[in-house]
């Protein structure tokens, strides 16, 4: 299976690291020269497909399938478009991406499936959180306990260009689901709990048996099945929710390969969820029987001598990375460490058979880190200490 990847940051590195744990050749192209996941890949390209689809074009047709792992909307169309009748599995749904993209949209559906979201402002009461309806991550998001910050929250949002959504402010554990859909039926697949820095940026990602009961697990499995068959989806889907002291409440949902929380899964399951994908669309779908195991994914950033734990944001900042097994006893690493070096990016990821034994194996990487680069502090910071 040789497969193509276009965009080469967060997303393309993670698609990259599961297609070459899958065995596949991985051709990527980006638009940029430094685009990190350039390095790791099999078959590097710099190119961008809106100025140059036909170039695009001829890269694919040598390729057995097409995975976008980038966001922007005119690239998107581009790649929709030239891939159209060409025979070429292409591994998206811009239909259901474009739906996903939007809060807005995305809370319509879920609240006609019956999906429980968090209240409405202002029935919900203080606090609230005041987010813009396109824009990924925590861009834009902001916490807010009186109408003055309400209000200063939506300056944020409309400096963005963005429509803003305002929901009741939601606590508890932070969970994640993958599903795959074949355009009628889907399938759900396993659930993961993320973990968020000093900036509410995900800095590690669990991916243990017990993140949730058996009613539970359940119920976020009916649920995000329910709600990728309503919106036909035709490709890979991230739903996000948070399990609250009075049950599951939905946040979003997105129709694009996510960072992140495939290669925990994978780490602590064996569960390839792009070669599940690929299945999916060439009619081969299997079930997907997790091992059980436990595994832990998450982000250091190392810096005169203070190794700290991160967000994907910083970890972004990566550079020539390369793919290592065995990186200071992790089971596999993307990084741009270099012994002597004074900054350098890494995500380390490690497995066991109980929670237990992971977070063991997470704290011995890290003491490995610090005894072999000198490091005078670990800094590992929650949203409430930041």
């Amino acid at each position: 299976m040789r497969i193509c990847i276009v965009g080469g940051a967060l997303q393309g590195m993670e698609a990259v690291f599961l297609g070459r744990k899958a065995g596949y050749e991985t051709v990527l192209i980006d638009r940029r020269p430094d685009a990190p996941a350039l390095s790791i890949c099999d078959e590097p390209h710099v190119l961008n497909p809106v100025n140059d689809p036909e170039g695009a074009l001829a890269i694919f047709r040598t390729c057995d399938a097409v995975l976008p792992a980038c966001e922007e909307h005119d690239l998107l169309e581009v790649l929709d478009r030239i891939l159209a009748g060409s025979g070429i599995p292409f591994l998206f749904d811009l239909r259901a991406y474009d739906t996903s993209q939007s809060k807005l949209l995305s809370n319509d559906l879920m609240q006609e499936v019956g999906v429980p979201l968090p209240g409405h402002w202002p029935e919900c009461g203080f606090p609230v959180v005041v987010k813009p309806s396109s824009q990924s991550g925590s861009i834009g998001v902001s916490v807010a306990h009186s109408q003055e910050e309400i209000d200063a929250g939506l300056e944020k949002v409309r400096s963005l260009g963005d429509d803003p959504v305002i929901q009741e402010f939601v606590h508890g554990k932070s969970v994640s689901l993958e599903v795959i859909g074949d355009g009628s039926k889907a399938f759900s697949y396993v659930t993961t709990e993320v973990v968020l820095d000093g900036g509410y940026d995900c800095k590690e990602v669990r991916c243990f048996p017990d993140i949730l009961d058996d009613e539970q697990q359940e119920s976020f499995g009916k649920w995000s099945r329910l709600t990728a068959e309503r919106l036909g989806l035709n490709a890979l889907m991230d739903v996000e929710a948070i399990l609250t002291p009075k049950g599951l409440r939905f946040l979003e949902i997105d129709a694009r390969i996510p960072s992140q929380t495939p290669a925990a899964i994978l780490t602590a399951t064996g569960v390839n969820l792009l070669e599940r994908l690929v299945e999916s669309r060439l009619g081969e779908h299997t079930e997907a029987v997790p091992s059980g195991r436990s595994g832990i994914y998450w982000h250091l950033h190392f810096k005169d001598g203070v190794l700290e734990t991160t967000g994907e944001k910083e970890f972004s900042h990566v550079r020539g990375p390369r793919l290592d097994s065995g990186l200071f006893g992790s089971d596999d690493s993307i990084s741009d460490y270099a012994g002597g070096r004074a900054e350098w990016h890494g995500t380390f990821m490690v497995s066991g058979d109980t929670p237990a034994e992971a977070e063991s194996r997470r704290l011995s990487v890290i003491q490995a880190i610090m005894g072999e680069c000198g490091c005078e502090k670990f800094v590992d910071l929650s949203p409430k200490e930041a």
